[in-house]
């Protein structure tokens, strides 16, 4: 692991504690999106998870950084536990010294879960860097911290989302 850049590697020493705004948390947020939509700010490095009348669950994400952001509408395709890491080739080409596979486990890229989004490379996923969280780092995928990221697998069905540059929306 220690060959990997900082982004792909896992934190080592004492776990590190997420700053107080990117901790989950419920918040009032007033939206004509049905509940079960995600709405990503990317901005602000949040994402939220409409829950209606007035509510939403927030957490602090990872975002792509300048020249890997992406925008558009896509559904939620897949949902996986330890999920395997196959690098998509794009990432190959730019990071030749990339394993190809990587197995599901605490060492992953991926982290605890992944939320895969249509037909493309992005996904909505865990992290074992927490300090990655409110930066701009990855290669296009919004990262959460491994708590939050089983938080939120567990509230979204496969199959009921639809991403967008500003919404993720289930039904």
């Amino acid at each position: 692991m220690a060959a990997f850049p900082p982004e792909v590697r896992p934190e080592t020493g004492p776990k590190k504690t997420l700053p107080p705004q990117f901790r989950r948390t419920l918040v009032d947020y007033y939206t004509k999106e049905p509940a079960g939509t995600i709405i990503v700010d990317t901005q602000n490095t949040y994402l939220y998870l409409v829950l209606g009348q007035g509510k939403a669950m927030r957490y602090g994400i990872g975002v792509g950084r300048e020249g890997f952001t992406w925008s558009g509408t896509e559904r939620v395709t897949k949902i996986a536990e330890w999920p395997d890491w196959n690098p998509p080739e794009e990432m190959i080409v730019r990071q030749p010294y990339l394993p190809r596979f990587m197995a599901g486990g605490e060492t992953n890229p991926l982290g605890a879960r992944a939320l895969y989004l249509g037909k493309t490379v992005y996904r909505i996923h865990g992290t074992n860097q927490p300090q990655t969280i409110g930066q701009s780092v990855s290669s296009g995928c919004f990262r959460l911290v491994n708590p939050d990221v089983i938080d939120l697998f567990d509230r979204v069905p496969v199959g009921t989302g639809t991403f967008g540059s500003r919404s993720l929306q289930q039904g």
